[in-house]
């Protein structure tokens, strides 16, 4: 992806719902996965994309919080709900989720994360939980599933984040093991890569027939900003009444709103054959230079090829001596 590429335009607005995506749609017969797919942003994905047809796979540490999603769609068609253990911090937990996956794969909605964690803290295998969680767990994933994608043909969906424009990868010290934690910086940073992600897939598997994307949500209130104080909150904008009862502002979106965008790439026929790029409000968004300024698009950084390829390289190498 450049700066000189067409964009891919769609006829959604940005406050589209994700059901709106795939209204008429049929995507009865595909396979799907969500992972964090049991609350937020990740459940409305996992409703629309059912509501289409689709057999989708909720992927999640705590199988028992989507008891209520898996039961929505009990006996309602020919696709349905289930929910599967996996916790993307730790790599035994993908390694069995990929082990007991059988058959095609049309679409792998990375999904899940967390953000701003307060305190540097590590995995199992001594990574900082942030990249671990958002960006490290996905590529081991994606990577294990690369054969069921092939047989799809599969497209995989990477929700990154507008934080990507703050932060390129540092490849001196990605885990923070010598600079101070930060808890913006690793996430900023996680994001990115989840970008780099996508761009490194479309480099690597187009010839299988996969393609990847990545999807920026917007602001949505949910269980992600669980580690903000409320002073965190209202610099984004939103209100606190002495009850602590939270009042959004008008430019948030509601989850399934927030959702649309996911769902556009894992799912409609508009994006077919579409990769290595980024939407944002159901639309591809513009390479713009990152920093502190702009507030849409998709920095360079985070599609840079050569960026992309030394952070596959650097997967590769921490996967191999875990």
């Amino acid at each position: 992806m450049t700066a000189t590429a067409r964009l891919t335009t769609t006829p959604f607005t940005a406050r589209a719902t994700a059901a709106e995506i795939l209204d008429g749609v049929d995507l009865t017969g595909r396979r799907m996965i969500v992972t964090g797919g049991a609350s937020g942003i990740g459940a409305e994905t996992v409703r629309a994309l059912a509501g289409a047809g689709a057999e989708v796979t909720v992927a999640t540490r705590d199988p028992g919080r989507a008891a209520a999603l898996v039961e929505e769609f009990t006996g309602l068609g020919p696709g349905g709900v289930r929910a599967v253990a996996l916790d993307l911090a730790d790599l035994s937990s993908v390694d069995a989720f990929v082990a007991a996956w059988e058959g095609p794969l049309h679409s792998l909605v990375a999904n899940a994360g967390v953000m701003a964690v307060p305190d540097r803290q590590l995995t199992a295998e001594g990574w900082e939980l942030q990249l671990a969680t958002n960006y490290l767990g996905h590529f081991a994933l994606a990577r294990g599933l690369r054969d069921n994608l092939r047989a799809g043909p599969g497209r995989v969906v990477v929700v990154s984040s507008g934080a990507q424009l703050r932060r390129a990868v540092d490849f001196d010290d990605p885990q923070f093991e010598r600079q101070p934690y930060d808890p913006w910086a690793a996430y900023f940073q996680s994001k990115t890569a989840d970008v780099l992600l996508v761009v490194g897939i479309a480099r690597r598997w187009a010839a299988d027939g996969i393609t990847a994307n990545a999807a920026n949500p917007g602001y949505i209130m949910t269980n992600l900003q669980r580690h903000l104080d409320d002073d965190t909150l209202r610099s984004f904008g939103v209100t606190i009444d002495e009850a602590g009862n939270r009042t959004v502002p008008d430019y948030f979106k509601t989850p399934a709103q927030g959702a649309a965008t996911s769902v556009l790439l894992a799912g409609s026929p508009l994006l077919v054959g579409v990769t290595g790029r980024y939407f944002e409000d159901n639309q591809e968004a513009e390479v713009v230079p990152g920093g502190p300024e702009p507030m849409t698009g998709v920095a360079e950084h985070a599609v840079d090829p050569a960026a992309a390829d030394r952070l596959w390289a650097y997967a590769e190498q921490v996967l191999a001596t875990r």
